[in-house]
């Protein structure tokens, strides 16, 4: 039975964690320090912290894991393999040469494409056809290591940010399970990744989910799928945020930005042809239908939607 350090923070890592505690032995499980949350700005514990604690395992919350006394806690540890899925911060080489056969890692992409922090949204932005998790060691680089595995999945025609989140998280815990024996017994060789193939995917900000109204219906459809939910999408109207939640390309061509009635429904200018909003939030107010937002805001016909970023208060 292996001995195993895990690494993770978000719901993503989950999965993982559970697969290891099925049929491994975990010594410990690192994750990101507790922070502020809600209004009351109370500490929040990350999902892998809550999960680890129930499963009694001790919990290291260095605020710098390249910290000395942390390289050294991990040393004395003395684990046959790290195990990093979503941990959140970048791994000096010092500590993964610390386990005798590595650190393993679950990426959300088939590398090498979409190497980097948000490799799911880049794949629906980018209208691939199909995505995947990667089971890879890690080196210095920016998921630049050997793979050990992978394993692809064909999205769905109205693939959201969050559903293929989901599916890959469970993915990843599944190929996982199949993979690290295998390795840990010596059966599975890493092949190197062919660098010429790389795209990457930077890290998401807020104010990416801004809409320009210059691109395409279907760009823009992709965008609102990726960033469900988080950071949301939206343009302003009337000098307010205006998110749009759901919604899909259809034909017909008006003014970038523009607001109009098509078949009693609403319908936007793009770039190239129409986007039709399926759901929308009006700053402060509550999310809406398109037909119920329509009978309430009837005066948003003939509008000229503009820049604009996602407002928390707007909720999800």
């Amino acid at each position: 039975m292996a001995k195993i350090v895990f690494m993770g923070t978000p719901g993503f890592a989950l999965p993982s964690l559970k697969a290891l505690l099925a049929g491994h032995e975990l010594l410990a499980a690192l994750t990101q320090p507790d922070k502020p949350a809600g209004r009351s700005k109370g500490l929040r514990q990350s999902p892998v912290k809550r999960a680890a604690l129930a499963a009694g395992l001790p919990i290291l919350q260095p605020r710098r894991i390249r910290h000395a006394d942390t390289l050294e806690a991990l040393r004395k540890l003395d684990a046959d393999v790290f195990v990093v899925v979503a941990y959140g911060q970048i791994l000096p080489q010092k500590l993964l040469d610390l386990p005798r056969y590595g650190t393993v890692n679950v990426h959300a992409s088939l590398l090498p494409r979409w190497r980097g922090a948000a490799p799911i949204q880049a794949a629906i932005r980018a209208g691939d056809p199909c995505s995947g998790v990667s089971i890879m060691l890690l080196d210095a680089g920016l998921d630049t290591g050997p793979l050990l595995a992978a394993r692809s999945l064909e999205l769905a025609p109205r693939e959201t940010g969050a559903s293929l989140h989901d599916k890959l998280a469970v993915m990843g815990a599944e190929l996982l399970a199949a993979t690290l024996p295998p390795y840990l017994s010596g059966d599975i060789a890493p092949v190197p990744q062919d660098d010429s193939l790389a795209t990457y995917a930077p890290q998401i900000k807020k104010t990416d989910g801004e809409i320009d109204w210059r691109m395409s219906a279907v760009e823009i459809d992709r965008l609102v799928r990726a960033f469900t939910p988080w950071p949301g999408s939206a343009t302003s109207w009337q000098g307010k945020t205006l998110k749009i939640i759901a919604g899909q390309a259809g034909p017909g061509q008006a003014t970038p930005g523009r607001v109009t009635l098509v078949d009693g429904r609403i319908a936007i200018g793009t770039g190239e042809c129409l986007y039709l909003p399926a759901r929308l939030q009006l700053a402060g107010k509550q999310a809406l239908d398109a037909g119920d937002f329509l009978n309430g805001y009837r005066q948003i016909i003939g509008a000229q939607l503009g820049g604009g970023m996602p407002d928390p208060a707007a909720g999800q």
